[in-house]
């Protein structure tokens, strides 16, 4: 979510802090992970609205003359280092399957990556507050997007068979 490492750790360190400052809330025998993914995604999104809000300030004698050279020089050579959640995807799947996957409608993505997490169809719905059925949906949808954009590649790269129009009626 974050796209940085120290954001990460940040934003699971005050999910903990709401955790345990609302437990009482927390419902036992109910999905301990759905209630702390919930947490965790309440509090990135009101950190995120909270960030967008405040403008953008530097001490001025933090600014030095090479301060922006500096900046706009380190944006393009560490990029990779600096989003962790990019580099683990480059570790596990392919560039295509990263592109497929980040082009996906951010509802979807987050569908689709909770269910390769492991998340039920239930957990799902509950850690995103919306019924079983639109879970389904959004998976089917999702799941659809990838295997043609996928489709696509495969075919350029001649992996795959040019389908036919009977077969696309399937």
């Amino acid at each position: 979510m974050t796209r940085s490492e120290a954001d990460a750790e940040d934003l699971v360190q005050e999910t903990y802090i709401r955790a345990l400052r609302f437990r009482q809330q927390f419902t036992p025998g109910t999905n301990l992970k759905a209630w702390l993914f919930r947490i965790l995604t309440n509090t990135f999104i009101n950190s995120y609205r909270k960030r967008s809000r405040a403008p953008e300030t530097t001490e001025l004698d933090d600014v030095d003359e090479f301060s922006l050279y500096r900046r706009m020089s380190s944006n393009g050579t560490s990029a990779s280092s600096a989003d962790p959640e990019r580099e683990f995807l480059d570790g596990i799947v392919s560039t295509e399957v990263t592109d497929a996957l980040e082009a996906l409608p951010e509802k979807f993505r987050t569908t689709v990556l909770l269910d390769v997490e492991g998340f039920s169809y239930k957990e799902i719905a509950e850690t995103l507050a919306i019924p079983i059925g639109t879970v389904m949906s959004r998976l089917h949808r999702g799941r659809k997007f990838l295997q043609q954009r996928l489709y696509e590649v495969a075919k350029e790269r001649g992996i795959a068979a040019v389908r036919t129009s009977t077969e696309r009626a399937k």
